[in-house]
């Protein structure tokens, strides 16, 4: 049994074309929502789960699709499983690395694999050092965000500042992070979907636009780009790095080669599948059928 673990209230595309892929396949699945599980720890019980208040089999492999939107309590409930021997595809360990963006680039810098110089946001913000290590125009980042949401690009150490005290006006907990901008090619990246340590395919997005934005939940268009060596390798070993089973992997456009804009636990494929004609579902399904013996 899967247990497709999702918190959006409408189910997304992927979500849709997994289960449609369950039922092609005969796997056996049930949604789960994170809120309709309890759980009671005891000594005498440690195996009691509950969803919708009723007890309940452990499930042999849950898909989690809820990526940066994870809580405290939907990681609480995955952590639980994995102390069961339930496999997370992917475990909460990497669902909550990939979720800090500032984390993860510098787990990736430190195993020497190419990331945009990232610095993290501290009050007051110190525009010459700005200026100095990371350069204008400059990426302003949430630490936590996805469909390019949370993301801005600034133009300037005037307009930064200006951001800079808007934000610190509000009083909000929000933690930033500036980011190098890699001007080769504005508006593009590749998207690689890497399953189970094998990059299945790449996709060039470009912004339709003329925002250095390039998401296809924004607009952005997608189309097959070629996989080479350079990209199957930083795919491979960001999912390595962070222990992501399922990952989708962000490349910007490089005068050398590419850099490592981040990396998804959750990724979408609704693009994915059109551009590549591909069927995204049926690996996912066909990996979590093998992961479940």
């Amino acid at each position: 049994m899967i247990w497709l673990f999702r918190e959006d209230k409408e189910k997304t595309h992927s979500a849709k074309r997994i289960i449609e892929e369950c039922s092609i396949m005969n796997v056996p699945f049930m949604e789960v929502h994170p809120n309709n599980v309890d759980i009671i720890v005891s000594r005498t019980d440690r195996k009691s789960i509950r969803v919708n208040q009723k007890v309940v089999d452990l499930p042999s492999v849950v898909l989690p699709r809820i990526g940066s939107s994870t809580n405290y309590y939907a990681l609480s409930v995955l952590k639980h499983l994995e102390k069961l021997n339930v496999p997370i595809l992917n475990s909460p360990f990497s669902i909550q690395t990939v979720g800090d963006k500032f984390y993860s680039m510098d787990m990736l810098a430190q195993h020497g694999l190419p990331v945009p110089k990232t610095m993290l946001v501290k009050f007051p913000v110190d525009g010459s050092l700005v200026e100095k290590y990371i350069g204008f125009p400059c990426v302003v980042k949430v630490l936590s965000g996805s469909h390019g949401n949370g993301v801005h690009l600034v133009s300037s150490n005037e307009s930064l500042m200006e951001l800079m005290e808007f934000v610190d006006s509000l009083k909000s907990t929000v933690n930033l992070l500036l980011q190098e901008y890699i001007d080769s090619k504005p508006g593009h990246d590749i998207r690689v979907l890497v399953i189970n340590g094998n990059p299945i395919g790449a996709m060039v997005r470009k912004s339709a636009d003329g925002s250095f934005k390039a998401n296809i939940s924004r607009g952005g268009t997608g189309e097959e780009f070629p996989m080479n060596d350079e990209i199957a390798y930083l795919a491979v070993e960001t999912c390595k790095i962070m222990g992501l089973d399922i990952g989708g992997i962000d490349l910007l456009f490089d005068k050398d080669g590419y850099k490592i804009c981040e990396a998804n636990s959750s990724p979408g494929f609704e693009g994915f599948e059109r551009a590549l004609n591909m069927n995204v579902a049926k690996e996912i399904v066909k990996y979590c059928s093998f992961r479940m013996g």
